[in-house]
């Protein structure tokens, strides 16, 4: 006992002091530890809910576009910020946010008027004709893209705002962007970047489809050989060419804003017995000749010459013959419905 003591009393006040801190350190480590497993816990815990929570929402977004084929305001938003595909063409993915935008735009007018002038049947039958277009369409301009970068085309922003401009003053009125976009809206429920999303897409077919149908072009030099010699008589071209192209006569004066591929638009331009020289339709589809007949101040009447694109076509149907798109989405066939 007396050496204890003794070893006891040798101890320095720093000794002491420093044991005595181990011991209140101990006991605060009873306390800090089995806190910090807690908050380990909770920060786990909120991980794995946070992961929960976005797997529902991953699979609910999957089931209503994929299965329940759902088309509304936000699901479109979502496809337009994330590269969702809804079918594949040639290894191509076809945007879920492109087939959205045609169906939508062809249905927004028909659903603001299905109060009054269509039954929910008649507009349950044109919802599936729509979307069936629509999904075809979005393949096509999926196609187009595909081809676009193996012929090194590209559309540019200058394009694209030199043919909203165009369109600004379709049938010779002159629109202001704001009035213009009103009209859009309203009939076609697209604000302006999708408009010009629209436009980048017609505008990159067209190039793709004059670049591949060597046939077209062809034609068309054809054609202005016919009526540089004869004196732009349309008709002889018909005769001469026959089934190669398609003659169309108004047959008397009709709206300049007369919805037929920018011809009537064409045609406002020109004098009468003047002749407008070669042009790409408005959707991109083939050439257009048109001859001035005469006009009034808000009506036309001219003589046109068709020159179809039809290599593109043909090559978008060997794909569809060869099991190359695959469509992420069943829609109903409207044609079978009505056998």
């Amino acid at each position: 006992m007396n050496l204890l003591k003794k070893k006891e009393a040798k101890k320095t006040e720093q000794e002491k002091v420093e044991e005595r801190r181990e011991e209140v350190l101990a006991t605060g480590r009873k306390f800090k530890y089995p806190l910090q497993w807690t908050r380990h816990r909770i920060v786990i815990n909120t991980i794995l809910i946070a992961f929960i929570i976005l797997s529902l929402i991953i699979a609910g977004g999957w089931f209503a576009l994929y299965r329940l084929n759902m088309t509304d305001d936000l699901l479109f938003r979502v496809t337009e910020v994330l590269p969702i595909p809804v079918a594949t063409i040639d290894s191509e993915n076809v945007r879920f946010s492109d087939y959205l935008m045609f169906y939508r735009s062809s249905m927004t007018s028909i659903e603001r008027q299905s109060g009054s002038q269509f039954d929910e049947g008649s507009v349950e039958e044109l919802r599936n004709e729509y979307k069936r277009s629509a999904l075809s369409e979005s393949e096509k301009y999926a196609f187009a893209t595909k081809l676009a970068k193996e012929l090194d085309l590209s559309v540019s922003d200058e394009e694209i705002q030199k043919e909203f401009e165009r369109h600004l003053n379709i049938g010779g009125i002159a629109r202001s962007e704001e009035s213009f976009m009103k009209i859009v809206e309203t009939n076609f429920g697209l604000n302006k970047s999708e408009y010009e999303r629209m436009l980048y897409l017609t505008l990159i077919k067209s190039k793709v489809s004059i670049a591949i149908d060597e046939n077209a072009n062809k034609i068309a030099g054809e054609v202005e050989k016919i009526l540089a010699e004869s004196g732009d008589d349309y008709r002889k071209v018909a005769e001469d060419l026959g089934e190669k192209i398609i003659y169309e006569e108004t047959g008397g004066l009709v709206d300049n804003k007369n919805i037929d591929g920018g011809r009537a638009t064409e045609a406002f331009t020109l004098e009468p017995n003047q002749s407008s020289g070669k042009f790409v339709s408005m959707n991109g589809d083939g050439y257009y000749f048109v001859k001035l007949i005469n006009k009034t101040n808000t009506e036309v009447n001219f003589v046109s010459i068709k020159i179809p694109f039809t290599e593109f076509d043909k090559r978008f149907e060997l794909l569809r013959e060869e099991g190359k798109i695959n469509e992420l989405i069943s829609i109903e066939d409207p044609s079978a419905s009505k056998e």
